[in-house]
């Protein structure tokens, strides 16, 4: 039997596309929303005992501390994922997220609750950690496996596209009910609740078209021959423990960056330290968001024609580029600063979150691919984005500047383009059961390179 190829109709191609941007979109919809409102409303209202400074500073770590909880959702994502199948867990984790939102929306505060209403916020953070942790490996392996070779990364963008769309869609969502729908007092009232309440609506439409799209051809043909690994966890670790920590690796150096805008310290500091109107920052994060969406569809197909890594490597160097001049220019340029600081950062991060899951799909091996991408990214994520908002704003605080942050920044760049140095692009290996001697082989430049295939050529 020949391996598993991608032989989909053009149709097919775009349902899956559709499906998974939709899908990925409400997901990172919901966790952003909760960061954008953890910089705006969560200090007064959950944690304003603790005296303001304390008060952000808990409300921001509580975005971080979800975090800890993707790599527990991502290992179980991964393992039912690798067994059962990437549709499966897709429409679970989307379902999970769903609900952890709402409840969050309906949530009384502190005032009305006391201490129960921190604890309850962060519970069902947690929540959304495991949602999270879960969700991205089998999005972004459903749009690559069905994809064919010389088109994986941007077909492994689409997915990608949803976290730009999220936070488009959150940034959007608050702006309208801080500015228009509910200015002053009556957000801190009831609307900062109508965003949560929103994801009802939202994840009814993400089931229903997550539930319309066939399953990976690559896991049909696993299942076909009873191949799947009893507990794929054990096999990652035992023979590919090192590409989880260089990958990983990779993505801090775009997580932290990123958390700077949709984690909320970029926000909040323009707001506080600035003193930007609230809706007129939340409007030029949502700017940010589309040129992120932009430039991350671009990296997609820049990886096709360049590699994976070149491209993150070109990404990298306008990251480092742009560490210090983005506090330079939010200091000293006003709102038009902020403008351009955020198109800065955004570009940057599109070339470094484009051609991600193409270059994490083409690392591990068909049998382990779900849990290996899902725990590569969650790891990342904590040891990149979960407290760098957390981080800055204590950087801030101790040294009365902005300097220290830049460092913060650039350092995690350098970091993370270290790690894109130490492996190797795979573009068009072949993806299926047939050929997993292959792919469990040549992953970096400390393995010999005649086992991998020659990239493909762009057509």
């Amino acid at each position: 039997m020949t391996s598993a190829v991608a032989t989909g109709t053009p149709t097919s191609q775009r349902r899956i596309a559709f499906a998974t941007i939709i899908g990925t979109t409400i997901e990172w919809y919901d966790f952003f929303i909760y960061a954008t409102s953890a910089g705006l409303v969560f200090a007064q209202l959950f944690f304003e005992p603790a005296g303001k400074d304390i008060a952000l500073l808990l409300s921001l770590a509580t975005v971080g501390i979800s975090f800890l909880f993707r790599p527990l959702g991502a290992f179980l994502a991964g393992h039912f994922g690798d067994v059962l199948g990437r549709r499966t867990m897709l429409v679970i984790t989307l379902v999970l997220m769903g609900v952890a939102t709402t409840l969050i929306g309906v949530l009384p505060t502190f005032a009305q609750i006391g201490i129960a209403a921190p604890i309850l916020l962060l519970l069902l953070r947690v929540l959304q950690g495991l949602s999270a942790g879960g969700e991205w490996g089998g999005a972004v392996l459903m749009a690559v496996e069905h994809a064919p070779a010389d088109r994986r990364g941007r077909a492994g963008s689409w997915p990608q596209l949803g976290v730009p769309l999220g936070f488009l869609l959150a940034s959007g969502m608050t702006a309208l009910m801080t500015g228009v729908i509910s200015p002053g007092a009556a957000y801190l009232e009831w609307g900062w609740r109508v965003p949560f309440l929103l994801s009802v609506v939202l994840i009814f439409v993400g089931f229903v078209i997550r539930r319309s799209v066939e399953e990976s051809p690559v896991f049909a043909e696993i299942a076909e021959r009873g191949k799947q690994k009893q507990v794929p966890i054990i096999a990652l670790f035992r023979r590919h423990w090192h590409l989880v920590i260089l990958a990983a690796l990779v993505f801090v150096g775009n997580g932290t960056l990123g958390y700077m805008t949709t984690g909320g310290f970029l926000n909040n500091y323009a707001i506080a330290e600035q003193g930007l109107d609230r809706t007129v920052v939340l409007v030029a994060a949502a700017f940010a968001a589309l040129v992120w969406f932009c430039s991350t569809l671009f990296a997609g197909y820049l990886a096709d024609v360049i590699g994976r890594r070149n491209t993150f490597l070109i990404g990298f160097a306008l990251q480092a580029l742009v560490a210090f001049p983005i506090f330079w220019l939010v200091n000293t340029g006003g709102l038009l600063g902020l403008y351009m600081a955020l198109v800065l950062i955004s570009t940057g991060l599109g070339l470094t979150y484009g051609p991600l899951a193409a270059w994490y799909s083409e690392i591990f091996p068909a049998s382990i691919r779900f849990s290996g991408v899902s725990i590569t990214y969650a790891v990342g994520a904590v040891l990149g984005g979960a407290f760098a908002p957390m981080i800055s704003q204590m950087l801030l605080e101790s040294t009365g500047t902005t300097a220290a942050v830049s460092w913060y920044l650039l350092l995690t760049t350098l970091l993370g383009a270290a790690a894109t140095l130490c492996l190797r692009d795979r573009s068009g290996i072949p993806l299926g059961p047939d050929h997993e001697a292959e792919q469990a082989r040549g992953a970096t430049i400390f393995t010999p390179y005649e086992s991998v295939r020659e990239p493909v050529a762009q057509h």
